[in-house]
């Protein structure tokens, strides 16, 4: 049964890389999705797609939801510690990615992040903050950090926090952002280890999520 889960996990975790990289590459990720985060339409569809997402996840997972980590952290005064110590290295780290001649910068990669303030459509922008910061941090850290990781775990610590990190990244279908995500998703799968649960992730991914939109329109 865990291998058939297992096998199911992968089998997500590799059909959303494959359309990532498949938009990605076409060109269809970038430029022009800018202004997605003014459109009620890329709520809608975001909702429906992140509930199809969640729906096979919590399939796999069926009888079994103990591997989801869906629980408090063994210490909340710890997990507080150890998410400002993950939040203090992963923008240090940005911060050392951002000075690499790049091709792209990892930030802009994606093309969902605007570049400029639209009042007019603050409602939808507002819609999409929920999206971004609240609906795909909880979909996503249930995957990669609450289900990925318990199925992982059989390779050992270390391996299996590497793993979910490089999931994690390939999983968003790009390159150069690759450098950031890949640390990041492994940076959470440490926070869960040593916490026991995937809410302070969840708390520490929303969180970055959100102050990412927030600076995009207000710099």
């Amino acid at each position: 049964m865990s291998r058939r889960r297992l096998a199911a996990w992968v089998g997500l975790v590799a059909l959303i890389a494959a359309l990532n990289y498949a938009a990605r590459f076409s060109g269809s990720s970038s430029g022009a999705g800018r202004d997605e985060v003014y459109s009620y339409s890329t709520f809608a569809s975001g909702i429906v797609l992140y509930a199809v997402w969640l729906g096979v996840v919590l399939l796999v997972a069926i009888d079994r939801f103990g591997l989801l980590a869906l629980r408090r952290p063994r210490s909340w005064r710890r997990a507080l510690a150890l998410a400002l110590a993950a939040i203090a290295a992963i923008y240090a780290w940005e911060a050392v990615v951002a000075a690499l001649p790049l091709p792209e910068s990892p930030g802009a990669e994606q093309g969902l992040t605007p570049t400029r303030w639209e009042p007019a459509h603050a409602g939808a922008f507002a819609a999409n903050v929920v999206l971004f910061a609240f609906v795909a941090p909880v979909v996503e850290e249930l995957t990669f950090r609450g289900l990925g990781q318990s199925l992982l775990r059989f390779l050992g610590r270390w391996p299996s926090i590497a793993a979910v990190g490089l999931a994690f990244g390939l999983a968003h279908g790009l390159v150069e952002a690759l450098l950031v995500l890949v640390p990041f998703g492994a940076a959470l799968a440490y926070l869960r280890d040593r916490t026991a649960s995937v809410v302070p992730g969840m708390l520490v991914h929303g969180l970055f999520n959100g102050i990412a939109l927030a600076a995009a329109v207000l710099s």
